[in-house]
């Protein structure tokens, strides 16, 4: 399986998700997002939903992030570890989950959450909001560690660009390879992100989320 974090080194991963109420939430539209996304260079896709998941997966032979957001709030992002075996079993070849310091829904640890996608055969990827998390769990055996949930899980307003300087704190500390992931926006942000040493880059609602890209021109243009 370090194949598949060897074919995403130095490289782009687009992540196709659409939000609940969206038109474009729908496992086909998902699917033709991400066959999209491999024509213009993506080297893998991080998707969410079983459905989806499937989908994906029996149209590409990229490498697939997956996930199962279950919930709006707290710990959603795959929050157990029976998310975490269900979403192995789509034939994601990576699982990603919230390995934030926050209570989880079952109450069990994390460990238990990396044992079962390890016993499924699939890779551990943390998504992690701090430093300290991110330490924590590359010690407790995930193969990569993402920044997807920094600036999403504090009180106060969100932050606007990517914490790169999270990237680069992460690439120092730990073994495993660290991927950007969260609010990057830009081809230079996501050029930095990996002039800070990161392993791989995720972008996803600047190039697969038609209503914010659309408002972010709706609002330049109303003034």
């Amino acid at each position: 399986m370090n194949e598949v974090l060897d074919r995403l080194r130095g490289r782009l991963v687009v992540s196709c998700q659409a939000y609940p109420g969206e038109p474009l939430r729908d496992p086909d539209s998902m699917r033709r997002m991400a066959l999209a996304a491999l024509h213009g260079g993506a080297a893998g896709i991080r998707a969410q939903g079983l459905d989806d998941l499937r989908l994906i997966r029996e149209s590409v032979d990229v490498p697939i992030i997956g996930l199962w957001k279950d919930g709006a709030e707290g710990v959603y992002i795959t929050p157990t570890a029976d998310h975490a075996a269900a979403v192995a079993g789509t034939g994601a070849d990576v699982v990603a989950f919230d390995a934030t310091d926050r209570p989880r829904p079952d109450g069990r640890p994390i460990e238990d959450t990396i044992a079962a996608i390890h016993d499924a055969g699939r890779l551990a990827m943390a998504d992690v909001s701090t430093w300290d998390e991110g330490v924590r769990a590359a010690e407790l055996g995930v193969d990569a560690v993402g920044t997807t949930l920094s600036g999403y899980t504090g009180a106060g307003p969100k932050p606007t660009g990517p914490d790169l300087d999270l990237v680069e704190g992460l690439v120092a500390a730990v073994s495993v390879p660290v991927i950007a992931e969260g609010r990057i926006h830009t081809p230079r942000q996501a050029a930095e992100a990996m002039g800070r040493g990161a392993h791989a880059v995720v972008v996803g609602t600047a190039i697969t989320h038609p209503t914010t890209i659309t408002s972010w021109f709706a609002d330049a243009v109303n003034g």
